[in-house]
């Protein structure tokens, strides 16, 4: 008799209530912070101490974050190279696709008040503390949006309030820098490490084994990562060194190869990393990744190496479709919701690029702001230092 008096719809609602609730929960999944234990792709290996358990607690949300955020960053980059081709972006640029998952992996693992200051290939490591894509377009179109106000270009990316200290274009001229922040950090005792990246075409420089030597000796809180995408410039790592483990070269430092293409690994390493200075001194760590493009937008890439490697490292190691793999298989969205955030990071750059495009180039003036302390080297002597000849604005 109840039943009888259940009317067509409400009946209908009754069976699509528990469809409508799975909708609701799937379109809310970015924000479930329900614990996953996920094991990194190979283990890791170590020199000098004991390397970190290959068992990587992470969440639902962290997986979603980490896939938009890398697909975000191959998108500006291929962005980047069309701009450049069309004479939009002039002089160096170094692009970062491929290498995603280490600026990702290792904000995973800090706070902002930690230090990074990496080499010139800086624009996604500058997304990943906070930068914005009009500021990155800016900058790389020489325009005042620009982080650095148009006037540093690619290898000049900064952002202080987020402890990213550049973007530098000499080769192994940011590690010394990235100890001295260190040191200032082990003097202010405030907990934090520093992050200093370079890749293994600068792992020879004498200048990063004087840094390392006083890191140690005075126990600093650095990092350095080596990132090393086993091609410096056109020459491969095994042409360059004759030890190519670069995480073996710290000898008295200890040291840990990581799987640089998996997000997670790379997370894992840092936090090990930071635990470790904070209480041990410097660390290196190694991360094994690769660049789809060439070493810069003037060089095609191909020409010492094979069109089959690149396209096997991007069948079987690609970062991005790692972390598509891993989200699909634990059933966190399905694949026509990760093309939705594709799609969506598609039109983020393209209206960051439009934005850029608007905006105008530096003053003229603006050549002599932000090369000396305010008020200083504003005048210019002639032979005798009592004629002044001009005064800078």
């Amino acid at each position: 008799m109840a039943l009888s008096r259940v009317s067509p719809s409400s009946c209908s609602a009754a069976v699509l209530r528990p469809l409508a609730t799975a909708l609701s929960l799937r379109r809310s999944i970015s924000t479930d912070t329900t614990p996953l234990t996920i094991e990194t792709s190979v283990p890791f290996t170590s020199h000098q101490c004991e390397p970190p358990s290959r068992s990587v607690e992470t969440t639902p949300k962290e997986l979603l974050s980490f896939f938009r955020d890398m697909a975000l960053m191959r998108r500006m980059e291929i962005a980047a190279d069309s701009l450049y081709k069309s004479k939009l972006i002039r002089g160096f640029c170094h692009l970062y696709d491929g290498q995603e998952a280490v600026a990702v992996g290792m904000e995973a693992a800090i706070t902002k008040k930690d230090c990074i200051i990496t080499a010139y290939r800086d624009h996604c490591t500058f997304l990943g503390r906070g930068g914005t894509l009009l500021e990155i377009f800016g900058e790389l179109m020489g325009r005042q949006a620009g982080c650095s106000k148009g006037k540093g270009g690619s290898m000049h990316f900064y952002k202080k309030d987020a402890n990213f200290y550049g973007g530098h274009g000499i080769v192994g001229a940011q590690i010394p820098l990235g100890c001295g922040l260190a040191f200032a950090q082990k003097y202010s005792k405030d907990e934090t490490v520093t992050f200093a990246m370079y890749g293994d075409g600068a792992a020879n420089q004498g200048q990063l084994f004087e840094a390392l030597n006083i890191a140690a000796l005075w126990d600093l809180p650095a990092i350095l990562v080596c990132e090393n995408n086993h091609y410096g410039m056109g020459t491969a790592e095994w042409r360059a060194a004759k030890s190519p483990a670069y995480y073996k070269r710290g000898d008295y430092a200890p040291g840990l190869k990581v799987d640089g293409m998996d997000a997670l690994a790379v997370k894992q390493a840092c936090k090990f990393a930071k635990e470790h200075s904070l209480k041990n001194g410097p660390i290196i760590l190694e991360m094994d990744t690769y660049r789809y493009h060439g070493h810069s937008m003037s060089d095609p890439g191909s020409t010492y190496r094979t069109r089959d490697e690149i396209s096997g490292v991007r069948q079987e190691r690609d970062p991005v479709e790692r972390i598509r793999k891993l989200i699909l298989t634990h059933d966190l969205a399905t694949e026509k919701e990760l093309k939705d955030i594709e799609k969506e990071v598609r039109k983020e750059v393209d209206d960051a690029i439009a934005q850029a495009k608007e905006s105008p180039m530096p003053e003229p003036s603006e050549l002599f702001t932000n090369v000396y302390v305010k008020g200083m080297g504003v005048e210019s002597f002639g032979v005798d230092r009592k004629e002044v000849r001009a005064t800078l604005p």
